[in-house]
């Protein structure tokens, strides 16, 4: 059984929005067998054993597309609230972070979806270079994993709000800045600083300053040198024990150890939207790392929501649906921009 209001019954098959044209200036979606995945099958056939088990897990994580319609049944009186992971989601999975862009197509389809939903973008890297990529002012922007948020003006009556500001945008829009992570700042900029002197002796590492997070990319590493890279991200993690050491897709991730992460943020993000105890809410969330797990667990908890996997390769995931790459992302995006279109 799936979650409620986004179950997994039986659909008819329905017709995926066409794929743009392969743009050879873009990177190609980051898509590659791990070689602990390709196992011989009777046939000797290492591509046909693979498939089969991307088979299998299409069983348990049905694809969101020929889902499409089962999924929007539950659809009906609900307010639908769309949260997207940015890497991998919306843009391909790319050598260099810093040309991790999104395509005009897919910005056109976020934008739409967006006039017709209310939609946030949760992302690790820092709210600003979220922003610089996206370049739309119709979403709300989630940065460092959530723990910097521009949302919606409504301020909440918590333990937190001492760090809630109220905040206007360049058109003087008001927003609620969320930074739970503020008291971090000093320590991160000292760590930054001290990541980027020790590491300096491996080719290919990058670190990225994600504002309240720390991003150590090792996509170009090489294999051997992984290991001396770890050792000196842990000695210099060893000082400072308020923070704590995730994996991403080939990157290491130093974040505050608070308890916020991406499921937090979506909490947050329909609380402050109004549908904190809403039963006539659906939201969707669709991501493709580890750290997107927190965010799936939240709507399992829930009860209510569609999370979305996106991966070609099977993965552990508690998520209930997916898609393989940013092109079937967008696809997905197109399809409930005109289903909103058609019901609005």
């Amino acid at each position: 059984m799936g979650i409620a209001h986004c179950g997994l019954a039986k659909t008819h098959r329905i017709e995926a929005v066409p794929k743009a044209r392969h743009d050879k200036s873009q990177p190609r979606a980051y898509c590659k067998w791990p070689k602990d995945d390709i196992v011989d099958d009777d046939n000797n056939d290492p591509m046909r054993s693979a498939n089969a088990k991307y088979k299998s897990w299409l069983e348990k994580h049905p694809s969101a597309l020929s889902s499409f319609e089962g999924m929007m049944r539950g659809a009906k009186d609900k307010r639908i609230v769309v949260f997207l992971d940015y890497d991998g989601t919306l843009s391909p999975i790319v050598n260099d972070p810093d040309k991790a862009f999104m395509s005009d197509l897919m910005r056109s389809t976020v934008r739409e979806v967006a006039t017709l939903f209310p939609t946030a973008i949760i992302s690790g890297r820092s709210r600003e270079k979220v922003h610089h990529f996206v370049k739309l002012d119709e979403v709300y922007y989630a940065g460092s994993h959530g723990m910097d948020i521009l949302g919606p003006a409504k301020q909440l009556e918590s333990d937190d709000r001492k760090y809630q500001t109220k905040t206007l945008d360049n058109k003087g829009n008001v927003f609620t800045h969320f930074q739970p992570a503020q008291d971090f700042l000093p320590q991160i900029k000292k760590m930054l600083s001290e990541l980027n002197e020790n590491t300096s002796d491996v080719k290919g590492v990058l670190i990225e300053d994600n504002m309240f997070c720390i991003s150590v990319h090792h996509r170009n590493v090489l294999k051997e040198d992984y290991g001396l890279l770890k050792k000196k991200v842990d000695a210099v993690l060893s000082k400072y024990p308020k923070f704590h050491l995730t994996k991403g897709l080939e990157v290491l991730e130093i974040r505050p150890t608070i308890k916020f992460n991406k499921g937090d943020a979506l909490l947050y993000l329909l609380e402050t939207l109004g549908f904190a105890n809403s039963k006539n809410v659906l939201p969707f969330y669709i991501g493709d790392d580890k750290t997107d797990e927190d965010a799936f667990k939240v709507l399992k908890s829930r009860k209510v929501g569609c999370p979305i996997i996106v991966s070609c390769v099977p993965k552990e995931s508690l998520a209930t649906y997916s898609l393989r790459n940013p092109s079937e992302v967008q696809s997905f995006l197109m399809l409930l921009a005109r289903w909103g279109a058609d019901h609005s």
